[in-house]
């Protein structure tokens, strides 16, 4: 058995009711052998199993009263993965699904995320099963100040900064800063994701989607290939795939899906600014279902119960959730002609898939590399806090185009480097695992 598959067989052993964070835990590990060839530092100093084990795990509960004057318990948790490199760094996730497999998951991704952005940050994901849909403004401020209430004991912005996710935007992030300030009695760059009114960044809502396009756009680059004219497959329908859109359209794509969990609709003509104009106020303001898209334009049409991969494409950007695209979904996409895929979504293509999808010549820009932009530009507020500053929304959007060109160049030099070349999946993994092993090696055993 080698180094690697017992690593794993120890994950298994320890996580058996975890299977999303053994999922990913294998994605990384596949990638690796050739590094701990070269490199017998890292077997020795156990780099792999101090990686696999969080820093810490908080997890506790959280009373509210909704407003019915009822008592409502939810559960929340912060996983501190790994702060070799920097304070913990990750999103806080509001949704029925979290658990403790899903946020370590999340958490043991964001380590190697972070890594790559080029910025002194850790790797951590936190959250709670509270679900804010159908919630009245007053009971999502109570169930914030009451995780919060807790949380704090365990953030700082030299410890921890959160940031949204699923299900916590602004408003969330509001409420969320208000309880903290209020019990710490300061004014501190503690979260991110904050309105640019107190101390947020300009581009921080676009900058995952906008990375995930400018991601892509390297691919191509690399290759001779630009994104103009091609026709765009998105899933999703929230921030992720708004700014997917709204960049890619920018740069003379032609997007023509949107997505949420009862369905996707299809505007063969192409979604243009007039109608993700319409998808921001149908989404983000009256929280409506994407089927509402097709009673404003006939021309499209809603397909039930379905994902968006059957639709021929040339890029298509996953920006919804977890393993939505599968086998079948990875083979009809190579049918109909995909060149490129970049997740918007953590983790949103199983292994099989990318298997499929590498086989055939696409190129596929994994979660850490692809939607790193979110998290880069969560550095660059942090940056701005500390400084009390407010950078442009030009100067923003170019450091975060420079990053991720800078992820593009070190993901592919480190698959070249190690026999890869054009394996974007394990030149990711192998450039965030060297730069974390580095320097746990040089910090000792803690």
């Amino acid at each position: 058995m080698s180094y690697t598959e017992a690593v794993l067989e120890q994950v298994r052993k320890a996580n058996p009711e975890q299977p999303e964070f053994c999922q990913a835990v294998q994605e990384f590990l596949d990638s690796l052998a050739p590094v701990l060839d070269r490199r017998p530092e890292y077997r020795k100093a156990k780099i792999l199993e101090r990686m696999v084990e969080p820093e810490r795990v908080v997890m506790f509960r959280v009373p509210w009263i909704d407003d019915l004057g009822e008592y409502q318990i939810n559960r929340g948790f912060r996983i501190q993965f790994n702060s070799v490199l920097g304070p913990y760094k990750g999103g806080l996730r509001f949704h029925p699904t979290v658990n403790l497999s899903i946020l370590k998951f999340l958490g043991f991704e964001q380590t190697y995320k972070n890594a790559l952005t080029t910025l002194s940050m850790g790797g951590a994901k936190g959250g709670s099963d509270f679900d804010p849909k159908g919630k009245s403004d007053a009971e999502v401020m109570k169930f914030c100040q009451s995780l919060m209430t807790e949380l704090r004991r365990h953030i700082g912005q030299d410890t921890d900064i959160p940031a949204g996710d699923i299900g916590v935007g602004l408003r969330e992030i509001g409420y969320l800063f208000g309880q903290y300030r209020r019990l710490e009695n300061e004014f501190s760059g503690v979260m991110t994701g904050k309105s640019v009114n107190w101390g947020g960044s300009l581009i921080r809502p676009e900058a995952t989607g906008y990375g995930a396009v400018y991601f892509a756009a390297e691919m191509l680059g690399h290759h001779g290939r630009t994104l103009e004219g091609k026709t765009c497959v998105i899933s999703g329908s929230g921030n992720v795939a708004q700014f997917t859109a709204k960049k890619a359209i920018e740069l003379g794509a032609k997007p023509v899906t949107f997505s949420d969990s009862n369905g996707y609709i299809h505007d063969p003509e192409g979604i243009t600014s007039e109608k993700l104009r319409y998808v921001m106020e149908l989404k983000n303001i009256r929280r409506g279902r994407i089927e509402e898209f097709v009673e404003r334009y006939p021309g499209a049409t809603y397909h039930p119960d379905e994902r968006p991969w059957s639709v021929p494409c040339q890029a298509a950007f996953p920006s919804a959730t977890e393993n939505e695209i599968q086998v079948a979904d990875a083979e009809r996409l190579v049918a109909n002609g995909v060149e490129v895929i970049a997740e918007g979504a953590n983790m949103p293509t199983t292994p099989e898939a990318v298997d499929v999808l590498q086989s055939a010549g696409v190129l596929f820009g994994p979660g850490k590399a692809a939607n790193a932009g979110g998290v880069a530009t969560s550095g660059l507020e942090m940056s701005q806090n500390s400084m009390r500053l407010s950078w442009t929304a030009d100067e923003v959007d170019s450091r975060l185009r420079q990053i991720m060109r800078q992820i593009h160049e070190a993901t592919s030099r480190a698959a070249e480097e190690y026999g890869f070349a054009g394996n974007y999946v394990v030149g990711a993994n192998i450039a965030g695992f060297v730069k974390v092993a580095d320097a746990m090696l040089d910090q000792g055993l803690v």
